[in-house]
């Protein structure tokens, strides 16, 4: 008796539980455990999109990249090595002068693997969001967000624009916590919609004034894609991106359900190969053979500094529209990046694009640049100095 006791007991208190997340809008917790801290992590993996729904980014004409005669003739530093071992490194691709001179992969990855971009993805939305302009099917990223998203409330700021969601200034109250089960990253990558969560917050702040990264400020740039082209995100960038860039293999978009929302925000999946394109294309100032994909007064204005304040009340230097910008040993550096440790960065002066994927980051400290993030530049500069 006290047996079935004690089970009528805890199978209360799970049913109660599950009632109490059901209510709170909050049941994503199930798929966020189980996916997390049953599988030995506090966060998600480059591997999972396996679990989502997915809908395809189709490749169009494949166009190879060249590669160097002497192609994998320098070695990473026995320093460095390690590093990229203990970080969880699995491919490391060097581009110079448009041709592969560094390409290596670890753990049975290879240029056909796909894994997650995670926030690289929001550097994908900025060049869709560039070419809808190009299509005039956006007028500028000047355009009210109400324009084109009329359900979201910017009653207390109807100045809210596309510019202010591009350069994370949107004032809107996202909870950008990765460890906090409840907030919004989590809610929105283990959740089921996007679009009645990401709808639930409210602006807060005075618009285009102060840096605050926050993902969903990229939903509702996905939001804005689709509304915009009359197609789905996945759709519209197959058609005047990826078909375009020579890609070689489809990539993979997370959906928030069957048939739902891409997770604009992250989850883009790919291989380095194919990444890199996306950094060619600016490099080569939104053009690629000859077709214009973004204007290149576009593409100048998403990496130059955009001019609102850092978090630490100092001018903004590290954000241009949804692209990191850097300075290492004196060169200027635009780049994606993921929480994993996902790069895909630019040197424009030595023509150099660098791919990192891997499993680990070091965390930035303030608004400096992952530390890790050099590692990768160093080796690659060395490399191509050694020419």
């Amino acid at each position: 008796m006290k047996i079935v006791k004690k089970l009528v007991f805890i199978i209360g208190i799970g049913v109660l539980i599950h009632f109490s997340l059901l209510f709170s809008g909050n049941i994503h917790l199930y798929n966020t455990l189980e996916n997390t801290v049953f599988k030995g992590r506090l966060g998600p993996s480059i591997d999972e999109y396996g679990i989502f729904s997915n809908r395809k980014v189709i490749q169009g004409k494949h166009e190879d990249w060249l590669v160097s005669n002497s192609i994998n003739s320098d070695e990473i530093s026995d320093e460095s090595a390690s590093e990229f071992v203990d970080l969880g490194t699995v491919a490391y691709l060097v581009i110079h002068n448009d041709s592969i001179v560094k390409e290596q992969y670890w753990d049975g990855y290879s240029e056909n693997s796909q894994s997650n971009s995670f926030s690289m993805a929001k550097s994908i939305l900025n060049i869709a969001i560039g070419s809808l302009i190009r299509d005039g099917k956006i007028t500028s990223i000047d355009d009210p967000v109400s324009l084109y998203l009329p359900e979201f409330d910017v009653s207390k700021f109807p100045e809210l624009s596309i510019r202010h969601l591009l350069q994370m200034s949107s004032g809107i109250n996202f909870d950008e916590n990765y460890i906090n089960p409840f907030a919004y990253p989590a809610k929105a990558n283990y959740g089921d919609d996007l679009v009645k969560l990401t709808y639930s917050y409210s602006i807060t702040e005075q618009p285009g004034k102060q840096f605050k990264y926050r993902s969903g400020n990229s939903q509702l740039l996905s939001f804005i894609i689709a509304k915009a082209s009359g197609m789905e995100t996945s759709e519209y960038v197959t058609e005047k991106i990826w078909k375009r860039i020579g890609a070689k293999n489809e990539a993979l978009w997370s959906l928030d359900k069957p048939g739902g929302k891409e997770k604009g925000f992250c989850c883009f999946n790919s291989n380095a190969r194919d990444f890199a394109r996306i950094g060619k294309l600016f490099l080569q100032q939104g053009v690629w053979n000859n077709d214009t994909i973004v204007d290149a007064k576009f593409v100048a204005e998403s990496i130059t500094p955009a001019p609102i304040m850092d978090v630490n009340d100092k001018p903004c230097a590290r954000y241009g529209l949804h692209w990191w910008l850097h300075q290492y040993e004196g060169y200027e550096v635009f780049y994606a990046r993921g929480i994993l440790g996902q790069y895909i960065a630019v040197i424009p002066a030595l023509d150099l694009t660098v791919v990192r994927l891997g499993h680990k980051r070091i965390k930035p400290k303030g608004v400096e640049a992952p530390p890790d993030f050099n590692l990768y530049l160093k080796e690659a500069i060395s490399m191509i100095n050694k020419r």
